[in-house]
């Protein structure tokens, strides 16, 4: 008895083969791109922080694509102000983010854009939490400079003593001055209403008697 070797058929298996080749062929860069995304952040997103950290880190699944706007990150508190202090810089895959040193407590909202590893731009967003604000408040201290201002005029109101003595000893002299010239004046009456008594009291009259008659 003979048996006879069966031949499978090539057509369907060169079918296969090719199917096989082109789902490897469309899908591969898929499930590689698929990966390239971000992985971690500090702060996490939806987490709360003390205060706000020197530095934002965005960690991704492959090195990125850097160049000339390729990495943009945007920081901004509740009231939309940026405490991004500076640009980014890229290392491999992980995106360093300098901040604010003072920052107020409250929301934050973060927006990123790269370009990762197969060409493509991609972006996202994530919120993060600071409980404490590292803003300083300045002192009111200026107040003690209006002392000098007092000194300086209560100063003035010394002058005024001299100027009253100066009115008083002024006046003395005068009335000295006065009862000096005054009393000149009456010694002087007085000696010429003397002299002039005394020279009537000595002159001859003519009704006394002549010696030779």
């Amino acid at each position: 008895m003979q048996t006879e070797a069966r031949r499978l058929p090539v057509v369907p298996i060169a079918l296969a083969t090719s199917l096989l080749a082109a789902f490897l062929v469309l899908f591969s860069p898929l499930a590689a791109s698929a990966h390239d995304g971000l992985i971690a952040s500090s702060p996490a997103a939806d987490s709360t922080v003390e205060t706000l950290p020197a530095e934002l880190t965005l960690t991704f699944s492959a090195d990125l694509i850097t160049g000339e706007g390729a990495t943009e990150v945007v920081v901004n508190d509740a009231a939309g102000n940026s405490v991004i202090d500076g640009a980014a810089t890229v290392d491999g895959g992980v995106v360093t983010q300098p901040l604010l040193a003072e920052a107020p407590a409250g929301e934050y909202h973060v927006l990123w854009k790269v370009v990762s590893s197969d060409g493509h731009p991609t972006s996202d967003e994530f919120f993060f939490t600071v409980s404490t604000s590292t803003v300083t408040t300045p002192s009111a201290t200026p107040t003690a400079t209006a002392a000098p201002t007092t000194e300086a005029s209560s100063t003035p109101e010394a002058t005024t003593t001299p100027a009253a003595e100066s009115d008083a000893s002024s006046g003395a002299s005068g009335w000295i001055w006065a009862l000096s010239i005054g009393g000149i004046a009456v010694i002087a009456a007085l000696i010429a209403w003397f002299t002039l008594r005394a020279r009537r009291n000595g002159a001859p009259t003519d009704s006394t008697p002549s010696s030779e008659r």
